[in-house]
């Protein structure tokens, strides 16, 4: 929402490789995305919509036209598709919503079936004449375990509608399965799926303190091989800016909010540390300035993509038929940080018991401190400087099982970092503060299967870059005339598999926003803005042959431009359909740490 008053700016401060390699497999283009058109004010991404396998699809719709008014949960059900047997290739989510002009906040989203997330995502604003509709997608391959049997799910998207916020928010979402066939064979999909959710019909838990965990006690099979767990955690309320937080210390001085900027997220398996996340600065469609994300919303606003944490290496620990916690906490959460996430698990179809142990884990006992350095200061009324905040952790955890096809043996080493460097600029005619923020995971993992030994090593890199800058500009009384806003911010990632030196699978995606508004004011309301822009750009490819790039530019609210091709031959986008080209995850095909 727009900063109207100094209180507010105060809390501102919101198998399948086998088929490549001995059979024909076609080129397809990505699902046809909604068309562009130029001159529109309608909701405008350069995302990629989920690449499709070739074949008939079957569509199971989980509900139609809901509307959201007050908080209340939408619950709904769900039968496997008839006609679709029991093999697919792959499992597609397709959602659809809509809000009505008028006035309303980013309200989140969120979708689940059998307690566990299939959606997460917040909504865009709508303005007194606009009212945008949207569309997302969502691989969702990896629930088929979930999906072979009937369940019941809801939809929680809670909203307010009265007098003053007139906005109906409505949606609809199926889901379509693609059977398998020769050219798409069936997806590896994970054998179990566990939900870390808010109760049996699913829900984000909300976590005010660094303390807080969301934990859930289970017992897992005893046969499992691979396990992985795929985490959200969306900044709310106090948490929503929480890239603009200094440390308590400096709050009143840089007249900013407190807490400090280092978020990340802690994993951990009967009290002992497992894993860790890095916290995407999502910004909602009401942040900082609503009108620089007008058409286009920021990076990943619509719809959130998780992290996956490996838990390969405790494989041996979970499967020995005793009841583990697997808890999920968020490193300086200060009220609050709404989390769920999903554990999947790969069994071993020929042993019912296996043994194994986990034999380093360096990560226990790595507290997440950061370090601070503080450069503010202060003099005849003028506040000048920066405070920088770093931190920085290298671990290796690896363990194995034995199992009906010899040993497994799984190693991850990673280094995670984070830095946020904010500059201040304060006297009475004006304030500016301006972010520096990146945060790095750098992993490497190696697989060792089988009585030949074999290695596969896969690499990950991702950075979660934010350039953010904000401020006022005071009249002699001290009211606000005008308030600059600029973002930039980014979502990388590259990925590499390995067979000594030969690379089986590569791949790179690239997605990031260029934006900036200036609000004018007077007597303390917004009566105008100038310089509206942006220019939204995503990339993706691998070394089979995919690539996509499209770029979409508005100005004053519309669509200028939107163009496809960049950075791909014959300025052509060409998806596999077994692809990921949004950057989620896939250790189902593509990123399965097996030798095909």
């Amino acid at each position: 929402m727009a900063i109207t008053n100094e209180a507010v700016r105060k809390g501102l401060q919101a198998g399948l490789f086998g088929c490549v390699m001995t059979c024909s497999v076609p080129v397809v283009q990505a699902a046809t995305a909604p068309g562009f058109d130029v001159g529109s004010a309608n909701v405008a991404v350069a995302d990629p919509s989920v690449p499709r396998p070739p074949g008939k699809a079957c569509t199971v719709e989980l509900f139609n036209g809901f509307t959201f008014r007050d908080f209340s949960n939408h619950p709904y059900t769900y039968a496997p598709p008839v006609g679709c047997g029991k093999s697919w290739s792959k499992v597609v989510l397709e959602a659809d919503f809509s809000v009505t002009a008028g006035r309303q906040f980013d309200r989140t989203a969120s979708l689940w079936l059998a307690g566990a997330n299939i959606y997460f995502g917040t909504t865009q604003e709508p303005s007194a004449t606009v009212s945008p509709s949207w569309h997302v997608e969502r691989d969702v391959s990896d629930f088929a375990s979930v999906l072979g049997q009937p369940q019941t799910g809801q939809a929680i998207l809670g909203n307010i509608v009265d007098g003053t916020y007139t906005g109906i928010i409505s949606g609809s979402a199926r889901l379509v399965f693609y059977p398998a066939n020769v050219l798409a064979p069936k997806v590896d999909a994970p054998d179990a799926v566990f939900p870390l959710s808010d109760g049996t019909a699913g829900g984000t838990v909300a976590l005010n303190t660094g303390n807080d965990v969301l934990s859930r006690t289970l017992t897992l099979p005893t046969n499992v091989e691979r396990a992985y767990l795929d985490v959200f955690a969306q900044g709310q309320g106090g948490d929503e800016f929480w890239y603009s937080c200094v440390p308590d210390a400096q709050a009143d001085e840089a007249q900013s909010c407190g807490g400090g900027s280092y978020r990340e997220v802690q994993v951990s398996i009967d009290g002992q540390q497992a894993g860790v996340a890095p916290v995407y600065p999502w910004i909602f469609t009401g942040g900082i300035d609503p009108y620089m994300w007008r058409p286009t919303p920021g990076v990943q606003t619509l719809n959130f993509l998780p992290y996956r944490v490996d838990l390969t290496p405790f494989a041996a620990l979970l499967n020995d038929g005793k009841p583990h916690a697997l808890a999920i906490g968020v490193t300086g959460a200060n009220g609050n940080f709404s989390v769920t996430g999903n554990l999947f698990v790969y069994l071993d179809r020929g042993r019912k018991v296996l043994t194994g142990a986990v034999t380093t884990n360096t990560l226990q006992g790595q507290a997440p401190v950061a370090s601070i350095d503080n450069q503010l200061t202060e003099a005849a009324g003028v506040v000048s400087g920066s405070i920088a905040t770093r931190a920085s952790r290298s671990f290796r955890v690896a363990g194995y099982v034995d199992t009906s096809r010899g040993r497994i043996a799984t190693d991850v080493n990673q280094t995670v970092t984070f830095r946020n460097t904010q500059s201040f600029a304060i006297d009475p005619a004006h304030y500016q503060q301006g972010i520096d923020q990146l945060a790095t995971v750098d992993s490497t993992t190696k697989a060792r299967q089988g009585p030949l030994g074999f290695t596969v090593t896969t690499e990950a890199h991702f950075d979660y870059p934010l350039l953010a800058s904000f401020g006022y500009t005071f009249d002699t009384a001290g009211n606000i005339v005008t308030a600059p806003s600029a973002v930039t911010q980014g979502f990388s990632r590259q990925f590499s598999k390995k067979l000594g030196n030969l690379v089986i699978y590569r791949s790179d995606v690239d997605n990031s926003i260029d934006t900036a508004d200036t609000l004018a004011f007077t007597n303390g309301a917004v009566t105008g803005h100038s310089g509206r822009r942006s220019t939204q750009q995503f990339r993706a490819s691998d070394n089979l042959g995919s690539c996509y790039g499209r770029d979409v530019t508005t100005a004053m609210g519309v669509l200028t431009a939107a163009t496809d091709g960049g950075g791909c031959p014959q300025s052509r986008n060409r998806l596999l359909w077994f692809t990921h080209p949004d950057g989620s995850p896939d250790t189902s095909r593509t990123e399965d740490p097996g030798i095909f």
